[in-house]
């Protein structure tokens, strides 16, 4: 038993980084109300967050290659445990965007570190079945957001959405320290400040650019630019640029993007619901998503390492474009049903495939990099499919989602030599 308790805290870890990426939103009027917060302010609880983690997940990474994986994680733990009871006592708008920026430093670190540890910590069909348990846990804490949001705030209050968070980061700290084993960071050199500057100035603006103002897109090109510059000059870089010359990993994170862009379209799906639903029974609506993509997740890890990753990623991102071609036709709970199953699939076998790849001494970067796209793809995919929503409703919101996922998921099966991050 004792083998699976790395499992058990990390992906504790992970739900609550993860329940708190979803789980403000059906609190938000409450919030307004109680701290007569503006529309203008309000916005900036739940962005704040997913600003921070966009900047913040790729250099944590390299953080954690040098620092080493369990330092950083119990790190990430008590600085989201302190920022969560921060955000409860909150007495104004200010401070608890303030304290929910801070709540995503310590989300940063739980999300890079908690999927490089799997990887650290197991091989072969262990790896498998640690991976797809991690994404199934991932998949069910962002599906539990919204109803536990519900839940807390109708009958406790917006605050006890955060006081939660304090005595399970205590718990799973304690467990962690126990269960983790010893550190041995292996990458040498200094950390790369200018990369990790450069990045923020790109990934800052990108965010701010596609949920708030457009004109920032332009500063985002122009960090970008500089990023890979300084990158491409490094000899130890934050991000080793030489990883994407294989298509076999290009191919990767394409599959994560997408995967990323269903769970936007479904964002879509909710505030349909919840025209008529109360928070509640909208957060239910969604279950069977949750239900699927769970199931699913934690049944592959028995068979993950018997396909090729190319077959499994092509098979999970088609079925959730599927899924969202269904969602019109034969119903939400169908519809969602068949997303959770692709989501399943996609996941661990992403991850499965972005483990192998990376060699000792990478995992912290190829966890980075895979955190980082996904949350990118989910940011853009809400941008752009909010337009789309505005301009038509749900039906073009699924189209795009399912050409999206559809092209992706083909892309995948086609044969490429495989990647390896470069020792």
């Amino acid at each position: 038993m004792r083998k699976w308790w790395p499992l058990a805290v990390v992906c504790a870890g992970s739900f609550l980084f993860l329940l708190d990426t979803t789980v403000v939103t059906v609190a938000l009027p409450r919030i307004g109300a109680d701290l007569t917060a503006p529309v203008g302010q309000l916005q900036w609880v739940p962005n704040v967050y997913t600003l921070v983690l966009a900047v913040l997940m790729l250099a944590v990474g390299s953080l954690a290659d040098r620092w080493g994986l369990r330092r950083v994680f119990l790190a990430g733990l008590a600085v989201f445990g302190v920022a969560s009871l921060a955000c409860g006592f909150s007495p104004d708008i200010g401070v608890l965007i303030a304290a929910r920026g801070v709540q995503a430093v310590g989300g940063a670190a739980l999300a890079v570190t908690g999927f490089a540890l799997l990887a650290a910590c197991y091989e072969g069909r262990a790896r498998g079945t640690a991976i797809s348990v991690f994404f199934a846990v991932n998949g069910l804490g962002a599906a539990a957001g919204p109803v536990v949001g519900g839940v807390l705030t109708e009958y406790l209050g917006w605050a006890a959405i955060f006081f939660v968070n304090v005595p399970l980061a205590l718990l799973t700290g304690v467990f962690a320290a126990r269960a983790l084993p010893p550190d041995t960071p292996v990458r040498r050199g200094r950390f790369d400040v200018a990369g990790a500057v450069w990045f923020a100035v790109f990934a800052a603006s990108l965010v701010h650019g596609l949920t708030l103002d457009r004109w920032a897109l332009a500063v985002s090109v122009l960090g970008f630019a500089g990023f890979v510059v300084v990158e491409r000059r490094r000899a130890e870089p934050m991000l080793d640029l030489r990883l994407f010359r294989a298509g076999g990993f290009s191919t990767l994170i394409a599959c994560a993007a997408a995967s990323t862009l269903t769970f936007a379209a479904l964002v879509y799906v909710s505030l349909w619901l919840g025209r008529s639903l109360s928070p509640v029974a909208a957060g239910l609506a969604m279950a069977p998503l949750a239900v699927a993509s769970f199931l699913t997740s934690t049944l592959l890890g028995k068979v993950l390492h018997r396909f090729p990753p190319r077959v499994l990623l092509g098979a999970g991102v088609l079925l959730g474009a599927l899924g969202c071609l269904v969602l019109p036709v034969a119903g939400i709970p169908i519809g969602l049903a068949v997303t959770g199953i692709g989501v399943g699939i996609a996941g661990p076998a992403t991850g499965a495939a972005v483990a192998s790849a990376a060699p000792p001494g990478r995992a912290g970067m190829a966890a980075g990099i895979l955190t980082t796209t996904r949350q990118f793809g989910q940011t853009l995919g809400v941008a752009v499919l909010g337009i789309a929503y505005q301009a038509g409703g749900l039906t073009p919101v699924y189209v795009i989602a399912a050409l999206c996922g559809g092209v992706t998921g083909l892309l995948a099966l086609v044969p490429r030599k495989q990647a390896r991050v470069p020792a």
